[in-house]
């Protein structure tokens, strides 16, 4: 997991995601890079949109409640917490299955 939070630190500094930078950020925080894993994880996140999947993922911590008055639009479909929940869960089991 600790090469996941390295790829999104970097992406948060707006550093480039390359083997170098990652094995840095890792050997810095005290761990023993594993350069396959490194490759891998490179590998997996080349031509994806970080700041997408991130909006796609993010499950909202807390949902204002409508303010008196307020109705909800014929015809609007509500998404379910469960349906928020399987993506976030798939997200997670995807990115998991690169490091076995």
């Amino acid at each position: 997991m600790e090469y996941v939070y390295t790829a999104l630190l970097l992406h948060s500094a707006k550093q480039e995601i390359n083997e170098g930078n990652i094995k840095k950020v890792l050997e810095a925080s005290g761990i023993k890079a594993d350069d396959a894993k490194i490759k891998a994880l490179v590998s997996a996140l080349e031509g994806v949109n970080i700041e997408e999947v991130i909006k796609q993922t993010a499950v909202p911590v807390a949902v204002a409640a409508p303010t008196v008055g307020e109705k909800k639009a014929e015809g609007e479909k509500k998404e379910k917490p469960e349906d928020t929940e399987k993506k976030s869960e798939e997200a997670v089991a995807g990115l998991a299955s690169l490091f076995g």
